[in-house]
This record gives C-alpha cells, sequence and structure tokens, in this order.
C-alpha cells in the first residue's frame, strides 16, 4: 500500500518545481495554480490512511460474509440438523438421517382400592391366610389393606445408535403394596442389523405369553390375568437377566431367550431357564384379526441354596400370586419351595379382533420335577378369558412387533369446547388359577405327595376411560373366590399361625379399584 501511494508521489514531486518555473501563457490575470511540496507531502499521507482504512473495511466485510446468519452457503443444510419432536407428550431427539435417536420415557400408576372382606377375628378361630411361614401376611389375610399405592412410577429413555443398535433403560420408583426405593425394569442393548432377527441383552422380560408381552400401559386391566402372572414369574419379569433372538414378519412373531435371576437378586447358582413364543395372524384384513400363539418357559437349572456338594443343595421352586390388584401386596395362594431339579410351562394363546370387539384367552400347564424323591411329580394349571367393547368405536391397535394387542388410538381427545368423548372402553375377565396337587379333602391331613397352593377364581369388570393419548383412567369390580385347605404342622408358623390340617384358609372377597395413568 506504502510502496503505491510512493509510486503515484513521485512524478508528482518531478512535475513540481516546473509547475512553480512556469510563465502563464494568458494575457488574463490568473490565480496561482501551484503546489508546494509540503502540500504534496500531507496528501501523500491522507491517501496512505485512505488505503489502511480501505483495506480494514475490507476485511470486516468478509468477516461479515464468513458468518451463517448472514451466509446461506456457510449455514449447515437444513435437511442435516436435528430434529426435536414431542409426540403424545414424549420428546424425541433424532439426527436428520435418522441414525440417532433418544425418546424419554415415563410412567405414572397410582392405584386407590377397596378389600370388601369378612371383619377379622383372632387368628385361633379366623384361619384366612397368606403365604406359608409369613405372620405379616397371616394379618393381612384377615385384613386386607384399602388405601393406594403408586403400582409404578417409571422413568427412563430408549432410542437406538449407529443405525443398527437399540436400547433402553428404564427405572421403576413403584411398587405392590408399597413404594420402592427403586429397581431396573429394562436395561438393554441390542444389535438389528440382521433383519429380521434382532440380538438383545442386559436386563428385560423375555415374552412367556400374550397377556406377560402386553404393555402395562394399555393392558385392559390394572393387572394380567393371575395365570399368565405366576407363568411370568417363573423365568420373565421386569429386570431378568437375559439373552435373546427376536424376530418377527408381517404376519408372523418369534422370540427365544435364556434368562437368569431378576436384578438385585442373589443367589449362590444363578437360575437357569429358557424362554420361546411364537405367534401369527391367519387372518388379518380390515378391522379384523385372528392372533394365534404357543409359548413355554423351562427352568434348566434352578438356583440353589448352597454349595454344590453331594447330595447336592437344595433348588427350591415356588409358584403364589395375589389377587389381580396391588394395594395390598398378600398371596392368597402359594405352593411353598418344592426343591425341583426343573419346571416346565406349556401354553396356547388366541386372540381375535373385530371392529370395536376384542377377545383373549391362554391356557397353561405346569409341570414340576422333584429332585431326589420317590414323591409323584406335582403339576398345576390355569386359564383366562377377557374381552373388550370401545363403546366409541376404536379398536385396539395389533402390533406385529410383539405380537400383541394394545390400547385404542384416541384420534378425537376430550374437550368441553368441542364435545369429544375421547375412548370409553368396556372389559370383562374370567381367570382360573390352580396350584392344588392331590389336596384331598375339606378336614383331612394332606397326603405325602400333596400341595395345597390353593385355587383361586377371579371374576373382573371395568370401565376403562382415555381422555387422549397419554392420560387414562381404569374404574374396576373383582370378585375373588380362593379355595384352600390348611397342610397342618406348622405351615403357616408357631401356634395359632397354622391352622388344623384341612381348615380352610382360603375366602371369597370383592375389590373395587381405580387406577389414574399419565404415560408418555
Amino acid at each position: 500500500m506504502a510502496r503505491r501511494a510512493s509510486a503515484l508521489a513521485y512524478p508528482l514531486l518531478c512535475l513540481a518545481p516546473v509547475a512553480a518555473q512556469a510563465q502563464p501563457v494568458t494575457t488574463a490575470a490568473q490565480p496561482p495554480v501551484g503546489i508546494s511540496q509540503e502540500q504534496l507531502l500531507g496528501l501523500i499521507s491522507r491517501l496512505e490512511a485512505l488505503e489502511k482504512r480501505n483495506a480494514d473495511l475490507e476485511a470486516q466485510v468478509e468477516a461479515l460474509k464468513a458468518r451463517p446468519a448472514l451466509n446461506p452457503a456457510a449455514r449447515p443444510a437444513a435437511d442435516s440438523a436435528p430434529t426435536v419432536s414431542l409426540a403424545n407428550g414424549r420428546p424425541t431427539f433424532a439426527t436428520a438421517d435418522g441414525k440417532f435417536t433418544a425418546s424419554l420415557r415415563g410412567v405414572f400408576q397410582l392405584d386407590a382400592g377397596h378389600y370388601d372382606q369378612r371383619a377379622p377375628g383372632p387368628l385361633s378361630t379366623d384361619y384366612r391366610r397368606g403365604s406359608l411361614g409369613d405372620a405379616v401376611e397371616a394379618d393381612h389375610a384377615r385384613d386386607l389393606s384399602d388405601g393406594a399405592n403408586f403400582r409404578r412410577a417409571r422413568i427412563g429413555i430408549e432410542g437406538k445408535a449407529f443405525g443398527d443398535w437399540n436400547y433402553n433403560f428404564l427405572f421403576d420408583f413403584g411398587g405392590a403394596g408399597v413404594e420402592e426405593a427403586g429397581k431396573i425394569t429394562s436395561a438393554w442393548v441390542e444389535y438389528a442389523g440382521l433383519s429380521p432377527l434382532r440380538l438383545r441383552i442386559g436386563a428385560f422380560s423375555p415374552p412367556s405369553g400374550i397377556e406377560e408381552a402386553t404393555s402395562s400401559n394399555g393392558s385392559l386391566f390394572p393387572e394380567r390375568a393371575s395365570p399368565s402372572e405366576v407363568v411370568r414369574a417363573i423365568a420373565s419379569g421386569d429386570g431378568r437377566a437375559a439373552a435373546g433372538l427376536f424376530a418377527n414378519g408381517e404376519r408372523w412373531n418369534v422370540s427365544g431367550a435364556l434368562s437368569g435371576n431378576v436384578a438385585g437378586v442373589q443367589t449362590l447358582d444363578e437360575q437357569l431357564a429358557f424362554v420361546g413364543r411364537a405367534a401369527f395372524t391367519p387372518y388379518q384384513a380390515g378391522g379384523t384379526v385372528v392372533h394365534l400363539g404357543a409359548n413355554t418357559s423351562l427352568v434348566i437349572h434352578p438356583a440353589a441354596t448352597g454349595p454344590d456338594v453331594a447330595p447336592g443343595a437344595a433348588r427350591p421352586l415356588r409358584l403364589r400370586d395375589r389377587p389381580e390388584f396391588r394395594v395390598d401386596g398378600t398371596r392368597l395362594v402359594d405352593t411353598g419351595n418344592i426343591d425341583a431339579e426343573g419346571l416346565s410351562t406349556y401354553g396356547l394363546e388366541a386372540a381375535a379382533q373385530y371392529g370395536a370387539f376384542h377377545l383373549q384367552a391362554e391356557r397353561y400347564w405346569i409341570e414340576l420335577e422333584r429332585r431326589d424323591s420317590a414323591l409323584s411329580n406335582p403339576d398345576f394349571g390355569g386359564w383366562y378369558l377377557q374381552g373388550a367393547w370401545t363403546i366409541t368405536g376404536q379398536p385396539r391397535r395389533y402390533g406385529m412387533a410383539t405380537a400383541t394387542f394394545d390400547a385404542p388410538r384416541v384420534d378425537r381427545p376430550f374437550s368441553l369446547t368441542s364435545g369429544a368423548p375421547g375412548v370409553w372402553e368396556l372389559a370383562a375377565r374370567y381367570s382360573d388359577l390352580d396350584l392344588d396337587f392331590e389336596a384331598g379333602a375339606f378336614g383331612t391331613a394332606p397326603a405325602a405327595t400333596a400341595v395345597r397352593g390353593g385355587r383361586q377364581k377371579i371374576v373382573s369388570l371395568g370401565l376403562n376411560w382415555y381422555p387422549n393419548n397419554a392420560v387414562r383412567f381404569l374404574a374396576d369390580y373383582q370378585h375373588v373366590d380362593v379355595f384352600r385347605l390348611s397342610p397342618g404342622g406348622s405351615a403357616f408358623g408357631p401356634g395359632a399361625l397354622t391352622p388344623p390340617a384341612g381348615a380352610q384358609v382360603g375366602q371369597e372377597l370383592n375389590i373395587w379399584s381405580f387406577r389414574t395413568q399419565y404415560a408418555f
């Protein structure tokens, strides 16, 4: 820049003396037009300053052009920016190419219930009992606790990473009868790059039937049918350590998993089991779906209670359950611990959807093999039948990825302004769980091979309201009938805790319940 100014100044300096000495050629008087050397140097200085200022301005303009807000070419392409959505209140973040996603998940279910049963009497005359060997449940069975309970209070995240990897982390602060400190419900990673196969490892519930695989967020009743719940607890259930394969097509679904203990449960040797399920839809058209399936749970190696020293430590298996409501956690049917070599369950499932009408049923057979015993091996079983009618006409949603029916979609959320009603649904169920084996007659002592676990039959009626796709309310009535004979001895505890052998320790009662749920 200085060289440019000097080059311009040189000829001017050369001409300055000539201009000063030149004589005017006109005859008229003219003002002086010469320029002094001092003035010329001043002009050069000003010119250099202007050149510098111009260069500074050019640099500032280039810097402004490089800013994305002013230069569209410098901005990231709109189609490569991450996206954020809030469908039905669920925050989801995703990259533009869909290879990475993260969805926040949460649910709370607040249950309130009243147990309508005969007034309690003293232990010596009121023989109603709960789990074997449990004095607390002996008290509760005679006076089940009314009140409220956060059945589930879960928060977590799910999504995918690098396109082929799925993940799910879900933590639960709810409980069965009492809120808990917190436990893992799901914590797994899944490789989905071998379509249609998916390999999953972590803590999850391997599907042991259609009722088990149905999300509790969209189930017909507050709890699963009792036979399904008993089978689920054998080798499935929330937080179960497992590794499994899943696959499905447009009309079929299969899964198989090896499972161990529930997260947080420690035993000397962990249980090893296999859980498998297969389902397909022989007919699916319009609003009609027909579902058929089969399932099995095989306990290959029950958890041991001590070192594997001959003749080996006991490997107890136990089947028990509550009524189909959990404000009070007392179990009214219970086989007690049975030293077992293994256990097998076999189940058949069927369901159908015709427009607003839904029907579903399952039947289970349970076979237990005693360990090193001459006694005959006991067998148990159960079944249920349930149905629903969506009064407002929306069908329940069937998904082949899980081969289950979910809650109906609310296309017109409840609004006082527009008069939209949301979705209303009527539901009914009958379940029959039989944990007796050669139980014998009332008033008699049990045979050596007998298992007096009890038989629980439940009739349930429900009215479900879905104001929108995040909120729902369930109002239910249950009539519970438990027939169960006392094994005698000290089965329930010392003294009056154990009624005489053959005494009726079951009961009849009614349960009125109401659930409030928000899920996203």
